[in-house]
């Protein structure tokens, strides 16, 4: 390398955040806040990072897009025979991050996952591009294929299957997950590495205490 990773750094300073900043209710906060990063043309301001854990406790991570939004929870779409399908049915704990650099702000949750309803999946999957719903058919996600070929000849395959067909079928592999939280902390650079992170925790009945946390 012809720097040292380790001299790579930056002095956030676009903004501070303070207990009266935030509202009661942290739903209602990511909601701002993803505004925000869309006013701001951040690219992709709905891609999060999954985290999941095997059944033998080791986790993995990838990138996907939050699709939906509702009071109890975040929605996104995958395939369920995916690697994070499976440990999501092993294990339905899992974390999500948002990462707005353009806004020096990142979001950590942390909850539980649930499949949505066939019908809901249905209308989203229906809302689709063709080319995404006829793909979303030919890739066995997260399986070991021998070359390239394999996709090419699926997308021959599935092109022709369903091109005298009106509506291409849900798959009944894939389809929708709620990430519903309990946990939601809110962080926002500040300068000297003094960032500002404030903490959301689901309570009894429903409520949500907030706490600052050092950084």
């Amino acid at each position: 390398m012809n720097k040292n990773i380790a001299d790579f750094r930056e002095n956030y300073k676009l903004g501070s955040l303070h207990h009266e900043d935030l509202d009661d209710n942290p739903m209602t906060q990511f909601e701002q806040w993803i505004n925000d990063a869309i006013s701001a043309k951040v690219k992709e301001p709905n891609a999060m990072t999954l985290a999941t854990v095997n059944k033998d406790g080791g986790a993995s991570a990838r990138i996907v897009l939050l699709k939906g939004i509702k009071p109890d929870g975040f929605i996104f779409y995958t395939n369920y025979e995916s690697r994070k399908g499976q440990e999501l049915d092993h294990n339905p704990k899992a974390a999500l991050v948002f990462n707005w650099l353009e806004l020096e702000r990142q979001i950590r949750i942390e909850g539980t996952v649930k499949k949505i309803s066939a019908e809901d999946s249905a209308a989203y999957f229906h809302s689709r591009p063709q080319g995404s719903q006829i793909g979303a058919w030919c890739s066995p996600q997260s399986q070991v294929i021998e070359n390239r070929t394999v996709l090419d000849e699926n997308l021959e395959k599935y092109t022709s299957k369903f091109e005298a067909i009106k509506e291409v079928p849900l798959p009944p592999f894939w389809g929708g997950y709620i990430l519903q939280p309990n946990l939601i902390e809110f962080w926002q650079g500040r300068s000297s590495r003094l960032h500002d992170r404030f903490e959301y925790k689901k309570v009894e009945n429903g409520r949500w205490e907030m706490e600052r946390l050092a950084p």
